[in-house]
């Protein structure tokens, strides 16, 4: 029996009734749903979903770069070590090996894409010319390869001019999955809402996969682009699928202090070149909470600024990069030093000032090596799965290698797997019960409500009872929402808000349930940290699997 969302809704026309089918539905086009459509068999119709254009996702905007192990100087070995210290106790090591060792063919496949990553200018320009790397909190070695400071940027176009040429790809852009369709056994498509025409879409598809990203947009303060409102953990939340460590989300150390410019990052890298942290008076400080000072992970800098700033009441801290030379910073950093001086930041000369943002979901949809959910037909990756490569605290430009890893892996097991036979009979989407709202004020309340309320009680530093009015309010919230949702004809806006209040009741019920102070999560009322980690496994009321383990890697 296929499943419908409690308040149907379709067009009349006929046109737009007509059930559009593919042998794989995408919804995504960032690193992993770019890569995973480049990775799929030429016979498949594959039908790849955009909420907005085909670069507006949060890949785009990675400026770091990805870690690798690229040469005799680093190992696999050490890699695996790094991440397993970053994660906190809470990585799992077949799932940090399984990427990690696949981190030079993701490099040659990059490069055989068009991606056109950074070479060492100090040595011979001959075709044995080494990449280069820098550092960034928690490697223990130089292993991230990069394009200046615009590496997403790099791999989303060389990809994108890549699915251009692939002609079984069909790009649809400024589309909302409303929800997923499935039967007893297997996912059969999706609602799809077109936001040109304002029309709900069927398609038809035996295979799914989601790659739509974190929800940091839960936060009052994000690194992230808009659409980061943990679409894909909740569609496959509601659709029956398991979700894990949803309360460690990472807040980036060093976003951009300033009114016009509240999401714009500044990369690690910066730090990983020297750059330093500092008080109004010009006093360094991390050096006094972690013997690796601006090069500890990102959950110790992120908590260190915090605790400054709470203890001195100070809107900011300090960035100094003027160490470097402004010929340095222009060729490593064109696209930090150009937003800066748009701001009248020189920052060769002053320092830059910075304060912590929501910046990725650690935890997300419970999947096994091959991006497989608990729904038959159903695949996550990306940052909207959990995987087990992250553990407690995601490793610094871990995330992009992740993303191509398990595109590989999902596209040999759909290949593998996949059902010819495309669903039939799927029903029609049904809005005549339903209206226009005329109290659009709603949902722009809601949004503001949803996210001061997760930057006050669910942020840095958290408490019990600061958790217990989260868990409260968001219950009110939620039911708001869904009364608004079953009332009136859908918007993108409220699409991403339904499924933003749902993901953040689940990540403070997954933060409720955690007894002790662990990597990204911390709690005043339990500072120690447990002898052994353990997941937090949430298991939705239409489970189709009990498990409280995350799956044991092949």
């Amino acid at each position: 029996m296929n499943t419908v969302s409690k308040a149907c809704r379709s067009h009349p026309l006929e046109s737009i009734l007509q059930v559009k089918h593919f042998d794989v539905l995408i919804v995504g086009s960032g690193a992993a749903g770019l890569s995973l459509a480049l990775q799929l068999p030429t016979s498949l119709s594959i039908g790849l979903l955009s909420k907005a254009d085909v670069h507006s996702g949060s890949t785009s905007w990675a400026q770091g770069g990805m870690a690798a192990v690229l040469h005799e100087r680093d190992t696999v070995e050490s890699h695996v070590n790094d991440t397993l210290e970053a994660g906190a106790g809470l990585c799992h090591e077949d799932a940090v090996r399984f990427t990690v060792e696949q981190s030079a063919a993701v490099v040659d496949w990059l490069v055989a894409q068009g991606v056109d990553f950074d070479l060492r200018n100090d040595q011979p320009d001959d075709e044995f010319r080494e990449f280069h790397l820098t550092m960034e909190g928690g490697h223990s070695i130089r292993r991230i390869l990069h394009a200046a400071d615009q590496t997403g940027s790099a791999i989303s176009n060389a990809l994108n001019q890549r699915i251009a040429e692939r002609a079984n790809v069909e790009i649809l852009t400024d589309r909302c999955v409303v929800d997923l369709i499935h039967g007893d056994d297997r996912v059969e498509g999706a609602y799809v809402l077109n936001t040109t025409t304002g029309y709900v879409e069927t398609i038809g598809a035996p295979t799914v996969a989601l790659a739509t990203g974190g929800a940091s947009k839960a936060y009052l303060y994000t690194s992230n682009p808009d659409g980061a409102t943990g679409d894909g953990i909740a569609l496959a939340w509601r659709a029956g699928c398991r979700v894990a460590n949803l309360e460690f989300n990472q807040f980036h150390p060093t976003c951009l202090y300033n009114p016009e410019a509240r999401t714009f990052l500044l990369t690690e890298a910066l730090r990983g070149e020297g750059a330093t942290l500092h008080l109004p008076n010009g006093d360094r400080f991390m050096p006094r909470f972690d013997h690796r000072a601006e090069l500890a992970p990102r959950d110790i800098v992120a908590r260190a600024i915090d605790h400054e700033m709470k203890r001195l009441g100070l809107d900011c801290v300090y960035l100094d990069v003027t160490h470097k030379t402004r010929e340095e910073i222009e060729a490593h950093f064109p696209t930090v030093q150009a937003r800066c001086q748009a701001l009248g930041i020189d920052m060769a000369v002053e320092r830059i000032p910075v304060v912590p943002a929501a910046h990725y979901t650690c935890g997300g949809v419970v999947v096994d090596q091959f991006g497989a959910t608990d729904l038959p037909g159903l695949y996550v990756i990306g940052e909207t799965a959990c995987t087990g490569l992250h553990g407690a605290n995601r490793m610094a430009s871990n995330s992009l290698l992740e993303c191509f890893v398990y595109a590989k892996s999902a596209a040999k097991h759909i290949k593998n797997n996949h059902l010819s036979e495309k669903p039939k009979n799927l029903p029609q989407w049904d809005d005549s019960r339903v209206r226009v709202s005329d109290e659009a004020v709603v949902i722009k309340h809601s949004w503001q409500a949803l996210r001061r309320l997760m930057w006050d009680y669910v942020g840095i530093v958290r408490t019990n009872r600061r958790l217990k009015r989260a868990a409260n309010h968001l219950r009110v919230l939620e039911q708001e929402v869904d009364d608004y949702y079953a009332s009136f004809t859908i918007t993108k806006e409220l699409l991403e808000l339904r499924n933003l209040t749902l993901v953040a009741s689940l990540m403070v019920a997954c933060a409720r349930e955690r007894k002790e102070s662990r990597g990204l999560h911390f709690n005043s009322d339990y500072p120690d940290t447990l002898e052994s980690g353990r997941d937090s496994i949430l298991v939705p009321a239409n489970g189709r699997s009990k498990l409280t383990a995350l799956p044991r890697y092949l």
